[in-house]
């Protein structure tokens, strides 16, 4: 039986690893914007500068720099959610080997490009690693082929362990914590090894999704467990069943296990942006995430931690969801289902509410309603907030104003669907007519807009969301008699708002009128 790997192995084959062929000396960067908020020192290890915007080629490459001329000719295969395999499609093309790469069918299609534009021969299978790995497997026999698995192996994992030394190389004062994203935890294998091998008083962190949790509860349980299924959001580290070895490695090396949410991550993406301009795909802000947390929880001031940013191959739609959750997740946005009577001004009085609201006034972010009742108004309302755990309050504060609020801030319901779901025909909005406006993003604009209407116009419909420019796109519906249309021109014009009249489009004609 062979003896396991000690830290002092690794530390040897990591202190020899073959990765500076294909890898570079990634920066080190401080996040200044993201420190000062945090009252402690943020370090940024930036693997999304890698020449695959990854970590994962170091791994790849140490591993197949030691396969024999024969195993190179025949060629290797692997299984992977993207990142490994452009890691394997670059290695093999610079050795000059044949590379068959295994991904699930949910992995992004950019990965999947940039795989075959390196020379890798694609095979889409499975939901997950797992399914696409027992793919790999079988390919492996059938062709006689050398796997290279993502984390599980002593050469991708000394490979990995180059990054903690190129960290405490980079940053040798003192490093309370580094935090690490963990799939299958190759990359934590590495990097603790060399970390308690070298500095054993820094503490590893290792940082999951909170639906993606296989590491965490394998340690907890005292064994490998298998998901039963996992979440896909962070596709770099959805896998069902950790690896042995770095089962093993984790559960006697790693310090602490943190999992995180959906918001917090695209919060946590933002943060790289702001500080680096650079967008990083989920689990490369999973570490970034976890030090916020982790300084929240344990109310630290000037401690300095380092997060590895592993990966930015972030498909470009998925921005999308990102933007739109990132304020949900930083709680820098607050959402509300709240009930107003339907009567005229109290949409009016309900806006002056918002803007003197305790701790100073705040920006409305989101405001989706539509008449469908001749007594009560329901609205969905977003309003910026000054810090975490306002939502509550904001809420109990409207209902002593006698207007009736739920806190959906954290109702994964209402920010996933509903918001985008409010409305419909109404019987009740009688010579409706709808209004596309721009707005300028400035206090009091709204205000304006409902102080020059006519007492008798009663708004029925109105749709915005806050888009991070410097001017909103409004959807509005007003009940304007027949007779008030030379008087709601004076008051278009008056107004001076940049607007479109839709009454006629047919898509509001088939959603929206009666």
């Amino acid at each position: 039986m062979t003896k396991p790997l000690q830290p002092a192995d690794y530390l040897k084959k990591i202190l020899n690893a073959k990765v500076y062929d294909v890898a570079v000396e990634s920066a080190l960067q401080p996040a200044r914007n993201l420190s000062r908020r945090l009252h402690n020192k943020v370090l940024l290890k930036r693997e999304d500068q890698q020449a695959v915007f990854s970590f994962k080629l170091r791994g790849a490459y140490n591993k197949m720099a030691h396969l024999s001329p024969e195993q190179l000719k025949r060629g290797v295969i692997c299984a992977s959610a993207g990142n490994h395999a452009q890691g394997v499609a670059l290695a093999a093309h610079r050795l000059g080997s044949r590379a068959v790469i295994v991904m699930p069918v949910t992995t992004p299609q950019m990965k999947v490009d940039a795989v075959k534009a390196l020379g890798g021969e694609v095979v889409l299978h499975g939901d997950s690693y797992s399914d696409a790995h027992e793919k790999a497997v079988e390919l492996e026999a059938e062709q006689q082929l050398t796997f290279v698995h993502p984390f599980d192996d002593p050469e991708v994992i000394a490979g990995q362990g180059t990054i903690a030394m190129e960290i405490l190389r980079q940053h040798q004062g003192p490093l309370h914590a580094v935090f690490v994203a963990i799939g299958g935890g190759g990359l934590i294998s590495g990097v603790a090894n060399y970390i308690k091998a070298v500095r054993p008083e820094i503490r590893v962190i290792g940082v999951q999704m909170n639906d993606s949790d296989a590491m965490a509860q394998s340690v907890a349980a005292g064994k490998r467990v298998t998901l039963p299924d996992v979440g896909l959001f962070s596709d770099g580290t959805a896998v069902k069943r950790v690896g042995e070895e770095t089962f093993r490695i984790s559960r006697a090396l790693v310090d602490e296990f943190m999992t995180v949410d959906t918001d917090a991550v695209c919060a946590a993406i933002k943060d790289v942006f702001v500080d680096t301009r650079s967008i990083v795909e989920p689990a490369g802000a999973l570490a970034v995430a976890a030090i916020k947390q982790y300084v929240a929880e344990n109310k630290t001031r000037g401690e300095t931690y380092a997060a590895i940013l592993c990966g930015a191959n972030m498909n470009f739609d998925r921005l999308r969801f990102v933007a739109e959750r990132a304020e949900v997740g930083e709680e820098r946005e607050a959402l509300f289902a709240v009930t107003i009577p339907e009567e005229r001004g109290s949409f009016k009085r309900f806006c002056e509410l918002i803007g003197n609201l305790p701790g100073g006034p705040r920006n409305v972010t989101e405001f989706n309603y539509r008449i469908s009742d001749s007594a009560q108004a329901h609205v969905f309302v977003g309003v910026t907030t000054h810090g975490k755990g306002e939502s509550a309050r904001i809420a109990a504060n409207f209902s002593r104003h006698g207007f009736e609020a739920l806190d959906l801030t954290h109702d994964e319901l209402a920010k996933e669907h509903i918001r985008h779901m409010v409305g419909g025909h109404s019987q009740l909005a009688r010579d409706e007519r709808l209004l596309r406006f721009v707005f300028p993003e400035r206090p009091g604009a709204l205000l304006k807009f409902l102080s020059l209407m006519r007492p008798g116009w009663n708004i029925t419909l109105f749709h915005y969301r806050n888009q991070g420019a410097d001017y909103g796109r409004i959807l509005v519906g007003l009940q304007v008699p027949a007779g008030d249309s030379k008087a709601f021109k004076t008051f278009l014009d008056t107004l001076g708002y940049p607007s479109v009249e839709e009454t006629d489009n047919p898509v509001y004609r088939l959603f929206l009128r009666s």
